[in-house]
C-alpha cells in the first residue's frame, strides 16, 4: 500500500513539471501575464472590435513583448509594491501600444472599454 502512494506522488510531481512545458510547446498563454485576469481584461478591452489579420498579428506581438517583461506571479503570494507598480506601468504601455494598431473607430470603442474596465477596478488601481 505504501508503495502505491509513493508511485502516485511521483506521478503527480512528474505531471506538475511536464504540464507547463507541454503547454508552452502547444502555444499556450505566455508566462507572466496572459493567463486568467489578463486574458479576460484583453477580451473586455476588445469587446465590439473586430481585428483584421494584420492587426491580430500585431496584437499578438505586443502581448508577447509585454508578457516577457511582466513580473512573474506566484499563486497565493502577494506581489510586492514594486512588482505591482511595474505591472501597472507595463499594462499602461501595452494598452497604449495596442491602441496604435486600431482604426479611429476602433480606438473610440477601445477607449470606452478601457474606461469601463478602469471604473470596475478596486480603488487605488489605475489599470
Amino acid at each position: 500500500m505504501n508503495r502505491s502512494w509513493m508511485s502516485l506522488a511521483v506521478a503527480v510531481v512528474v505531471l506538475a513539471i511536464a504540464a507547463p512545458a507541454a503547454q508552452a510547446q502547444a502555444g499556450g498563454p505566455p508566462q507572466g501575464g496572459m493567463r486568467g485576469g489578463a486574458g479576460r481584461m484583453m477580451e473586455m478591452l476588445l469587446t465590439g472590435i473586430t481585428l483584421d489579420a494584420a492587426q491580430q498579428t500585431k496584437l499578438e506581438a505586443i502581448q508577447a513583448k509585454y508578457a516577457k517583461e511582466m513580473p512573474a506571479m506566484t499563486p497565493g503570494v502577494r506581489p510586492s509594491p514594486e512588482e505591482m507598480t511595474k505591472r501597472r506601468e507595463l499594462n499602461t504601455k501595452q494598452q497604449d501600444e495596442i491602441r496604435t494598431i486600431l482604426t479611429a473607430e476602433q480606438q473610440a470603442t477601445y477607449d470606452k472599454n478601457l474606461a469601463a474596465v478602469r471604473e470596475r477596478m478596486p480603488r487605488g488601481k489605475s489599470n
